[in-house]
């Protein structure tokens, strides 16, 4: 089973796939190419975005599981 990475390690592997696509629009010739180079950086920049909320949503659930403790804290103090 492959370990999971790191969301740095695919930001890395993502950046460097974005990379790689606007090499190829470089060399894009006819619009079937042209339009597979716009799709494919679309589902990167979708998944960079996805990683980005996916940061955001575990900074959240963090906050509010520690409000949590000090609820339960403050109710065990009384």
């Amino acid at each position: 089973m492959d370990k999971h990475h790191s969301a740095d390690e695919m930001r890395k592997e993502l950046d460097a796939m974005l990379s790689k696509i606007n090499a190829l629009e470089i060399v894009a010739h006819d619009e079937f190419e042209k339009g597979t180079v716009k799709v494919l950086r679309r589902l990167v920049e979708g998944q960079m975005h996805s990683i980005n909320e996916f940061e955001h949503l575990k900074k959240a659930i963090d906050l509010l599981t520690l409000q949590l403790f000090e609820v339960k804290n403050k109710q065990n103090s009384l």
